[in-house]
């Protein structure tokens, strides 16, 4: 039962998946798109590029370490491949623990993880973003310029004390680790703390990646806008929460609004909607068709019978 749940799951996921594309993209005509793009620089549009691959190249080693963590550590290649389909097809659907979870639970159930241990990777990966968030939102912060106090109508004291209030989460983390702290129970459910270098990782792979996420978007914005780095950076934090908070999918239309807000720019808009072709679409369209080349390839290697009898075999 639970298998067929977990099929018609990642069905749907596909299915919803394909329709944001259509959705996605329908409110944008060809020309706006194109036009958008002609005006970016190529050499800022290929730095963009860089720093999106940069950034799922560091969310696949959330993959990497939460299967290291949970003790079924998996070959680079083979969590990347779970990690970009999975996240890939997330970031768009929204609810990522449930949309790239299904995902992922089809990945590693097939090597060998156990339902409980597929939960331990989703929330080690949670615990991932919300470091690096936290981390990336005090450094822009308690480093930003007075030239970029005004963006978010903040004065330097109150900065300072956000900032630290941003940076106690990544600390404390890391402090749990080395004095120890109680598992998370759940009824069966345990999850102990990482040891110390584990959540040293956590915290600055977290920040590399939004840190590139930003960069990309600076980019992008560096043809419409003079802001900063940190400013841009502020900004797409403050963005990306308020996307969460309201679980709109891909944090559609939430992530431009907010951007837009802070950063006042007549034509910025048109780095937004590069921004988003670069780091949601593009991947959607390859992760999608990754995701049916997996399952097309796995039936065909393993046959779903032989799968339950040897399941049934080793229970």
């Amino acid at each position: 039962m639970r298998r067929i749940i977990i099929r018609l799951a990642v069905a749907a996921i596909i299915c919803i998946a394909a329709v944001l594309v259509y959705r996605s993209l329908s409110r944008y005509s060809l020309d706006d798109i194109r036009s958008s793009l002609s005006l970016i620089p190529p050499i800022r549009l290929l730095a963009a590029a860089g720093f999106v691959a940069a950034s799922y190249v560091c969310l696949s080693l959330f993959d990497y370490l939460a299967l290291r963590y949970v003790g079924k550590p998996q070959a680079y290649p083979k969590a990347a491949l779970a990690s970009f389909t999975a996240l890939s097809i997330g970031h768009n659907v929204g609810g990522a623990a449930l949309s790239s979870g299904a995902v992922r639970y089809r990945f590693y159930t097939r090597w060998g993880l156990t339902a409980d241990e597929v939960a331990k990777v989703i929330l080690f990966c949670g615990a991932t973003v919300l470091l690096g968030l936290s981390m990336l939102a005090a450094i822009t912060l308690l480093f930003m310029p007075q030239t970029g106090e005004t963006l978010l109508q903040l004065g330097p004291q109150a900065r300072f004390w956000l900032g630290l209030a941003f940076l106690s989460y990544p600390v404390a983390y890391v402090v749990c680790s080395v004095w120890g702290r109680p598992p998370l129970k759940i009824r069966s459910f345990r999850m102990e703390m990482p040891t110390m270098p584990m959540c040293v990782a956590q915290v600055v792979v977290g920040t590399v990646n939004f840190g590139c996420v930003a960069a990309a978007l600076h980019q992008l914005l560096a043809t419409f806008t003079d802001a900063g780095y940190l400013q841009v950076a502020a900004s797409y934090v403050t963005a990306t929460i308020a996307a969460m908070l309201s679980h709109v999918p891909g944090g559609l239309g939430v992530l431009e609004a907010t951007m837009l807000l802070l950063l006042p720019a007549s034509a910025s808009i048109g780095a937004l909607v590069a921004f988003r072709v670069l780091y949601y679409f593009l991947p959607l369209c390859i992760g999608v068709p990754l995701l049916i080349a997996v399952e097309v390839w796995w039936r065909r290697r393993v046959p779903e019978p032989l799968i339950s009898g040897k399941r049934a075999h080793q229970a």
